[in-house]
């Protein structure tokens, strides 16, 4: 058969693939736990206060490697994969990695000379075709949560400058933004005021951020300030919220793309738009 035939038209309906990352306790557990039929396959212990179905806590690579399986051979109704979190599932593949090798440290796997990082990134490529395979033919959205840092950004075209950026090696970040259909900074939104602070001194500080310390936002388009991308054409910003997000996402969507394929319960999310500016990850 000619591949011609094989060639597919138009755009393609599929569940999201999502890269979420912020602080500690902004809401990044709650936010997924909101999506469609959620299951956890959780690499750190924080799930205690969310009612969530989820796998045992993965105290190994091998766990989450079962936990997908499962996911994919046998029959369930989740709708979401939720990797909570993936800097420490980073973790469990650098202690892979080092049992193989017979060493304390991802530094000195094979060597070391920063060969364990990218060997790192062929249990990533495996972590990655298994999610890819729920999405694809179990129809799962799939979530990837992560801790956030901040970095010292070396721009070739502006001075250095710092932003927040997901937790993860340089190298295994490159490969999850690439990979995400969104890559989304949970952040709160302060406002600041200047005042008076003495001896003719000015001094800004935060104000309005209300009883919990500020409207909790997604960022969705990178900036100076955050790693953030998305292929759906979204507002630069949206509430913290599940719900605001799948609304964002349907009114992303050519209205005979939505009366086709509604984003409904199930979370599938039809077709892929064009990709909004990111920041360049290192």
């Amino acid at each position: 058969m000619s591949l011609l035939k094989e060639i597919h038209h138009g755009r393609r309906h599929t569940p999201p693939r999502l890269l979420v990352y912020g602080t500690e306790g902004i809401g990044k557990s709650t936010l997924a736990a909101a999506a469609p039929k959620p299951i956890f396959i959780p690499t750190e212990d924080g799930l205690d206060q969310i009612e969530c179905a989820s796998f045992p806590l993965a105290m190994r690579l091998a766990d989450v490697d079962a936990a997908l399986r499962t996911l994919i051979q046998e029959k369930h109704d989740f709708g979401t994969v939720v990797i909570d979190s993936a800097d420490w599932l980073e973790r469990l593949v650098w202690d892979a990695l080092c049992e193989q090798y017979g060493v304390g440290s991802i530094e000195k796997v094979d060597g070391g000379y920063a060969k364990g990082y990218v060997h790192a990134l062929t249990h990533w490529r495996r972590l990655l075709g298994d999610l890819n395979t729920l999405r694809n033919q179990r129809g799962m959205c799939v979530i990837l949560l992560a801790h956030a840092r901040v970095e010292k950004f070396e721009d070739p075209e502006a001075s250095a400058y710092d932003r927040y950026s997901p937790r993860l090696h340089k190298h295994v970040m490159a490969l999850l933004t690439e990979w995400a259909d969104a890559v989304l900074f949970a952040t709160r939104k302060i406002i600041t005021k200047t005042e008076e602070g003495g001896f003719g001194r000015e001094r800004t500080i935060a104000a309005g951020l209300g009883k919990d310390g500020g409207e909790r936002v997604l960022r969705t388009v990178g900036s100076p300030a955050c790693v953030a991308k998305n292929r759906y054409g979204l507002p630069a910003e949206l509430p913290l919220s599940w719900p605001a997000l799948m609304q964002a996402l349907a009114a992303s969507l050519p209205a005979d793309a939505t009366q086709a394929n509604p984003i409904s319960a199930s979370g599938t999310v039809p077709a892929r738009g064009t990709e909004s500016k990111t920041t360049n990850t290192k």
